[in-house]
């Protein structure tokens, strides 16, 4: 589990494909504190750490996760956004997040507001009736409040800080996004189904 807080911005700095694909991420992260098998979300990801070097980790990326999320996408020098894996007692700061990705949601529009910048984006048909106004959302492993929704569409405004502590600061339209919904919009939307 995850809260969508993003404790440092990474770069893919080798990709290799064999079965699955495995990719090499240079970080700031101490790596003496991480373990072999630790969860790492890697642009909202849950990545599995199979080695370890002294800035460095490399996860391995199957098949099923390449075709659900952005992370086919990756080339050497991208950027992603980092978060290790919430242990008991850390501050819950943003909002519960798995790392399991539902699908990927399309930047249609960035404007600067004053300081802050607005991001409009198109949800996944299947995916938009669960984002609500004022509702929680992960993208690319951010924890981000929606500011509201018209039909597909919704719009996040991304404060000075969130730009520079997250890739966000270099958003252009075009981008694929990877989309966490909100795990209690999935289970209100489940009972009402059943119910």
């Amino acid at each position: 589990m995850f809260t969508g807080i993003i404790t440092d911005i990474g770069t893919v700095t080798e990709l290799e494909k064999r079965g699955d694909l495995r990719a090499r991420i240079g970080t700031g992260y101490d790596t003496g504190g991480i373990d072999i098998g630790a969860s790492i979300a890697s642009d909202g990801v849950c990545l599995t750490v199979i080695a370890l070097g002294g800035d460095w980790y490399d996860v391995e990326i199957s098949a099923e996760t390449l075709s659900k999320t952005n992370l086919g996408g990756w080339t050497v020098g991208k950027r992603v956004n980092l978060e290790r894996a919430l242990k008991v007692g850390d501050e819950l700061g943003g909002h519960i997040v798995s790392g399991h990705i539902d699908g990927v949601a399309e930047v249609i529009a960035v404007e600067d507001e004053g300081d802050s910048t607005r991001v409009t984006l198109r949800a996944p048909g299947d995916l938009a009736r669960f984002i609500a106004p004022k509702g929680s959302v992960a993208l690319n492993g951010t924890s981000l409040t929606v500011n509201d929704v018209d039909g597909r569409d919704f719009g996040i405004n991304f404060i000075p800080h969130t730009k520079e502590a997250t890739t966000w600061g270099a958003v252009q339209v075009g981008d694929r996004v990877n989309l966490e919904i909100d795990t209690l919009a999935r289970y209100v939307a489940r009972l009402k189904e059943v119910g």
